[in-house]
């Protein structure tokens, strides 16, 4: 049973949320917030698996919300799935503050449900329609930051560069085992050392990290839910 918060400002899309999500075997509603601060109090009550968090809630900082979140002091952090309008600018620093992925307010029912599951297993979640304004900002952004992220990348092995462009691309274990010919537990083991080697918390963040160091150009690939 995955278990979810919801944070949203509006009382009545709260309401049905917590319908859809509760009329599904394999979810359940443990808690609802109606601010950001709130929603960070109730998820180190609660510890649910994952915080449905609407970015335009009142008097919510969006990226220091799912920043507090995502680094909790007992280690205990949900996957945060943000609902965002379609224009929206705070996605990607909410994606590199440690966000696992978002998706637009008028996604249909059958689409949230399933990014709700995607993240709780610990997959990315990036709407085909946002997809664009990510990767423009990831190039912007790139130009002006540092060479750190160049430097991470050259602490990775061939065959884990190969591995994070697959992450880079959406691809699960299963997907990026079959692309690579390796067996599930390698390209897990191998996701896993990649994280700690540049200091990545999840896969969304280690598909910015890939777009920021150059491992993966924005014509290479389209990241997908």
């Amino acid at each position: 049973m995955t278990s979810v918060l919801i944070a949203t400002g509006q009382s009545l899309q709260r309401v049905g949320l917590r319908m859809l999500l509760e009329s599904q075997s394999d979810l359940t509603v443990v808690g609802e917030a109606a601010r950001g601060p709130e929603a960070v109090r109730l998820s180190a009550l609660l510890r649910p698996d994952v915080v449905l968090l609407d970015g335009r809630s009142p008097g919510t900082d969006t990226v220091e919300t799912v920043r507090r979140l995502a680094h909790t002091p007992d280690g205990h952090a949900p996957h945060v799935l943000l609902l965002t309008a379609g224009d929206d600018t705070y996605p990607y620093g909410a994606l590199r503050a440690g966000a696992a992925g978002h998706l637009p307010e008028d996604a249909t029912a059958d689409e949230l449900v399933a990014a709700v599951r995607v993240v709780a297993a610990g997959d990315v979640v990036v709407s085909p329609g946002l997809t664009r304004a990510l990767i423009d900002a990831v190039r912007s952004r790139s130009a002006l930051e540092d060479s750190v992220p160049g430097n991470r990348l050259d602490t990775l092995t061939g065959r884990e560069r190969d591995v994070l462009t697959a992450v880079a691309s959406g691809d699960s274990n299963a997907e990026i085992a079959d692309r690579l010919s390796i067996a599930p537990t390698t390209a897990k083991s191998h996701v896993s050392n990649i994280l700690t080697k540049i200091g990545a918390r999840g896969r969304v963040q280690a598909v910015v990290f890939a777009y920021e160091s150059g491992l993966v150009r924005p014509t290479q690939h389209v990241l997908h839910a």
